[in-house]
């Protein structure tokens, strides 16, 4: 997790400073735009959540949350928020669409899945809560006690939504959740 100066930076962009907050965007913005990747269904509607959750970010500028002086907790959990948001909007859309008489169509290449294996499709059929500890405790490598701040509930919530999406996560997937692990990622807490 990338601690560098984002309290620093996020003081200075408070007080005016655009540069500051172009450093915070330029640090995060590829793991948020991973992040994304994996829970909306097209790269286009990935990077319309960075955009947002950015934009999010300096909306609630006064509420944002710092975990040892970083600020990605906060982006990674407003980033799982928009992207719901948008997957909601985009199934009213299609719901709508889908009542109107229909011409003869072309399938959008937009809609296909860009490469997300089984993992990734799963995260998706979480609860946002469930997907919000399994992004921050298993993903990202925060503590419980860490994901707790962030999310502003108890370690001990944590560790039992965190048991509960695993046990989600493997009756989606039918097999260990290990294989399908990215490197680095830690599932202890």
């Amino acid at each position: 997790m990338s601690t560098e100066n984002d309290q620093d930076d996020w003081r200075r962009a408070l007080a005016g400073d655009g540069e500051a907050f172009g450093l915070i965007f330029d640090r995060h913005r590829a793991r948020i735009r991973r992040h994304a990747h994996g829970l909306v269904p097209a790269a286009a509607d990935a990077d319309d959540v960075v955009a947002t959750t950015f934009l999010e970010a300096w909306r609630r500028r006064d509420g944002i949350r710092f975990t040892s002086g970083s600020m990605l907790p906060w982006l990674l959990r407003t980033a799982t928020n928009v992207a719901h948001n948008h997957r909601r909007s985009t199934r009213r859309y299609r719901a709508l669409l889908a009542r109107l008489p229909t011409d003869v169509s072309v399938p959008d290449h937009a809609d296909d899945d860009f490469g997300d294996g089984p993992a990734a499709r799963s995260l998706r059929l979480l609860s946002l809560e469930h997907q919000h500890v399994i992004t921050l405790c298993v993903l990202e490598g925060l503590s419980a006690d860490e994901a707790a701040g962030v999310l502003g509930v108890r370690a001990g919530t944590v560790r039992s939504r965190l048991s509960r999406a695993k046990t989600q996560l493997r009756m989606h997937l039918g097999s260990p959740l290990n294989q399908y692990r990215p490197e680095g990622a830690i599932d202890e807490l």
